[in-house]
């Protein structure tokens, strides 16, 4: 138990069914691997029983926390709020369907100690085929209009450094929130490790990506894409294989402890290994 404070973010909308599993399984995944951490769930608005069930799961999960949109602001501002309450030096989050091994947020966390952002993509995606076929298009086309270079930008697992962070925290409200978050990464210069991550089915209850997100999402890429790419910077930021990286020992940074927003710091460049 070695790693840097974390704080793991859970975006929930209308989450009832899966939510408590969630929580359980976040807080037994961090206790297991980290000496200090959080889990915050930001219900976005839900009109079903996120929130009671979110209160229920909290009884047995002491580190974890609720926060509350009074309505729904959608996706990108759930974790925009869940990322300014953080309070540890590495931030992650993931999706509160349970589609993901929490196991391997430890992982991640040692690539988040030399470089600012690490990703996951999914291996074994078990999503339907049409799902699938979607995002590896919107995956090709966010590389080639953005310059993202990760394999699967939309991956709900995540963690970042917290200066870091604090450069890139996103103004999209909704799904294009990845996206809009690894293209300012690339403009500021910052470094991206990747690495493999387990996936598995919904554990209950409705997705909340639906086709007439689509639309929406491509509308977004293109409005972006011509106002902060084709008229801004384009430096060029490596992306890293887990398996090629080498990850030194050394002590984490001191977290602040009586501030609730994100320190603003100038980015890092840091290098990858050959």
């Amino acid at each position: 138990m070695d790693a840097p404070g974390i704080s793991l973010v859970l975006p929930a909308y209308n989450e009832a069914a899966v939510i408590g599993r969630a929580v359980r399984e976040a807080q037994d995944a961090l206790a297991a691997h980290f000496a200090q951490f959080e889990v915050i769930v930001v219900d976005d608005g839900s009109s079903d029983a996120t929130a009671t069930e979110t209160l229920r799961a909290i009884e047995r999960a002491p580190n974890a926390r609720l926060v509350r949109h009074e309505t729904n602001r959608g996706y990108g501002a759930a974790l925009r709020t869940g990322f300014e309450a953080a309070r540890f030096e590495l931030v992650a989050f993931t999706d509160a369907d349970c589609q993901f091994d929490l196991a391997d947020l430890a992982p991640l966390a040692q690539l988040a100690r030399e470089v600012p952002i690490a990703v996951g993509y999914r291996a074994d995606r078990k999503d339907p085929w049409k799902r699938r076929f979607l995002s590896w298009g919107y995956n090709v086309l966010a590389r080639a209009l953005l310059g993202t270079r990760v394999r699967d930008v939309d991956c709900a697992l995540k963690v970042f450094r917290r200066e870091a962070l604090a450069r890139i925290l996103p103004n999209s409200r909704g799904f294009f929130v990845n996206t809009e978050m690894l293209t300012r990464a690339r403009q500021l210069g910052f470094d991206v490790a990747e690495r493999a991550v387990t996936h598995r089915p919904r554990a209950g209850g409705e997705s909340k990506v639906s086709l007439r997100e689509v639309p929406r999402t491509a509308r977004a890429l293109l409005s972006f894409w011509w106002n902060e790419v084709v008229r801004g910077p384009k430096p060029v930021t490596a992306v890293v294989e887990a398996t090629r990286l080498q990850v030194p020992e050394r002590a984490p940074a001191p977290v602040p402890s009586n501030s609730r927003d994100l320190p603003v710091a100038p980015p890092a460049r840091h290098r990858a290994a050959a």
